[in-house]
């Protein structure tokens, strides 16, 4: 169970919560950092912070299912964009909001950096996720035939 809380003595966050509780026993994947690399290791979206930030959702998208998971699990990201613009923190951040991933609202935290790992790198985002239990397939258990 994903419980979100946004603390009614704080500041009301504009689209995210202030703290996201997990019941313990609950699968969890810790993510590491998705990149703006495609699957052959080439930057896409060369000097575009909005066109990496698509890559790396994109990318994301593609650790959380290799998990046994999705987006609308995700509790916890850290976004990281090079830059101390806020207009172009504000951009990345648009895109985040429009993939589905600030869906409950999640816990983030949207932070300016001087540079990431990767030459050209502009955007990178680690994340944490509820792993959902499989669902079990219905086996209809039938009455033995008493003949």
């Amino acid at each position: 169970m994903v419980q979100r809380i946004t603390v009614p003595s704080l500041f009301t966050p504009p689209r995210y919560s202030h703290a996201t509780v997990v019941e313990a026993g609950t699968k969890l994947a810790f993510l590491a950092g998705s990149v703006p690399l495609d699957a052959d290791g080439k930057m896409v979206g060369e000097g575009d912070p909005v066109r990496q930030a698509e890559q790396v959702l994109a990318n994301l998208e593609e650790q959380l299912r290799a998990v046994g998971s999705d987006m609308t699990h995700v509790v916890s990201t850290d976004v990281y964009v090079v830059g101390s613009e806020p207009a172009v923190l504000s951009a990345v951040w648009d895109v985040v909001e429009a993939s589905g991933l600030s869906i409950g609202p999640h816990s983030s935290t949207l932070i300016g950096v001087a540079c990431l790992g990767y030459t050209g790198q502009l955007v990178e985002i680690t994340a944490t996720a509820v792993v959902p239990e499989p669902v079990p397939e219905h086996t209809d258990v039938s009455e033995p035939d008493h003949a």
